[in-house]
């Protein structure tokens, strides 16, 4: 039975079809074909669904299984640097006993031990270097969340507590530069929302982004604070910034963002950004993006700030207030669809990846139209499927590459499903 569907598959893929049906009905006797098993004479182009969304497949076996007994934690962030390695952020804060039960002295179960936080794979999944933790560097984040990689392969990580900031390392891991910055270490209701400021960063830094042309650090200061700050990539001056819609830092409010009673449509709207501000991401022709999960909506600005348009992401999802829980809380779910997004590596960035981790999908924007055409994933633990979202991004041949946290804990890939030119 199988034998045989798979050869009518392979001829339906003929007609640039069979991948539609494989990623959305399961049909083709367990996906679509790998890169190798595909046709190779004659051009190939990505197969498009009927509303023109690319589509994707998953490679189950990507990355190999970690050494040493490692385990797979929190892939709380990841990046794709200029030779399609990838970096991951491996957060075990939430490691359970049960995950790292080789760790102790004697140790009660086979595997696993808690391995390093920032894993380095080639293309073909495999670990080509790991370094990192509490004992690495005495600035090292208490609670990490996001990591960039720029082209000479300088890894840079950031984290979301009091007293953390960004720093500079080389690939194997030695210290570099410090951002600074920092503000002081006390516990997180201590800290007060200041928009204004720009000395410090009272509550860590979440989200960052660099624009190596121009030598910028692009920071998304909303996981408390409600505005993106733009500092000298290599001096750490600050050089400007903005609120919600391109407002200045001078008129944004200092009080928290109101809860809304959720009854099943969008959030009400406001010019101020809404908590949490969860990426910042610049592209190619110098548009920023920012991720705000509070309103389930994408921000575009110029790169000094002026506001473009705005992506609406399942507006209709619960995204902030009454009933929104956070990582392992046992009754509320996640609210907010906005985790992070990636643009698509081809010249023009004509594709918005945005990682849903409410929805557990990934949703498909046309980035200059901010037309929803499609998604994949949907909410489980099979390859494929995806479990609390947080992470994406998109390597030069156009594979997608998605971390998950709370206990999904893994990092996928999805590989562009092609077809012979029509």
């Amino acid at each position: 039975m199988t034998t045989s569907r798979t050869r009518r598959c392979a001829l339906i893929r003929v007609a640039g079809l069979c991948a539609v049906l494989a990623l959305t009905a399961g049909a083709c006797g367990g996906g679509a074909p790998a890169p190798e098993q595909q046709a190779s004479s004659g051009p190939q182009v990505q197969v498009l669904d009927a509303q023109g969304a690319p589509v994707f497949r998953v490679a189950p076996f990507w990355p190999k299984p970690l050494p040493n007994k490692w385990s797979m934690q929190q892939v709380v962030d990841l990046y794709v640097d200029r030779d399609d390695h990838v970096w991951i952020i491996n957060r075990p804060a939430d490691a359970r006993p049960d995950e790292v039960g080789a760790g102790g002295n004697p140790p009660r179960t086979d595997c696993c031990v808690v391995g390093p936080m920032i894993v380095h794979f080639d293309p073909e999944g495999n670990v080509v270097n790991a370094w990192g933790g509490p004992d690495h560097h005495p600035g090292w984040p208490g609670r990490l969340q996001t990591i960039g990689v720029d082209r000479e392969k300088n890894v840079y990580v950031s984290g979301t507590m009091p007293g953390d900031s960004i720093i500079k390392f080389s690939s194997d891991g030695k210290f570099l530069w410090d951002f600074g910055h920092r503000g002081p270490k006390v516990p997180g209701n201590q800290v007060k929302m200041n928009n204004q400021q720009t000395d410090i960063f009272p509550p860590g830094i979440g989200a960052f982004d660099f624009d190596e042309d121009e030598r910028e650090i692009y920071i998304a200061d909303g996981f408390l604070n409600k505005r993106v700050l733009v500092y000298d990539m290599d001096t750490g001056a600050f050089k400007r910034g903005w609120g919600g819609h391109g407002m200045p830092l001078s008129e944004i409010t200092n009080e928290p963002t109101p809860p809304y009673e959720w009854t099943g449509g969008p959030p009400p709207d406001q010019q101020d950004f809404a908590p949490a501000l969860h990426c910042v991401h610049v592209s190619t022709d110098k548009h920023v993006y920012v991720c705000e999960r509070g309103m389930n909506r994408v921000q575009e600005f110029t790169t000094d700030g002026k506001w473009v348009k705005d992506f609406h992401v399942r507006p209709e999802t619960p995204s902030r207030g009454a009933g929104c829980g956070g990582i392992w809380h046992a009754t509320a779910p996640p609210c907010g669809t906005v985790y992070n997004l990636a643009l698509s590596r081809d010249p023009e960035q004509k594709y918005v990846f945005v990682a849903d981790g409410t929805n557990n999908r990934v949703w498909i924007f046309d980035r200059q139209s901010a037309k929803m055409l499609g998604s994949f994933g949907g909410n489980g633990r099979y390859a494929g499927q995806l479990h609390w979202i947080d992470a994406i991004k998109v390597d030069s041949k156009g594979n997608i590459y998605t971390g998950e946290v709370e206990d999904g804990k893994r990092v996928q890939k999805f590989v562009p499903v092609m077809a012979a030119a029509q």
